[in-house]
């Protein structure tokens, strides 16, 4: 066995995790970001359903959304594991 799979030790070259230290306005700033991206992503998925007309369409289209956020996720895989 001296095949090792990716994540498996000994690695061949380790990375000095203490040669930089990150920059905590960068980081404040990245993840203030990624979550209000977050939050428009949720809130427009809320819109549309608080637009729905009755109970029976809220969850009818709760349910479209999770079964295209399903396929996009699986396409969005697909490509990433054709180009790795």
């Amino acid at each position: 066995m001296t095949e090792r799979k990716p994540g498996q030790w000994p690695v061949a070259e380790p990375v000095d995790l203490d040669a930089t230290e990150p920059d905590h306005d960068d980081l404040y700033v990245q993840r203030a970001a990624e979550r209000a991206l977050h939050e428009m992503v949720l809130d427009s998925i809320r819109h549309d359903l608080e637009a729905q007309p009755s109970p029976l369409s809220v969850l009818t289209a709760a349910r479209n959304w999770c079964s295209r956020i399903t396929a996009a996720a699986e396409d969005i895989a697909r490509a990433k594991r054709s180009t790795a």
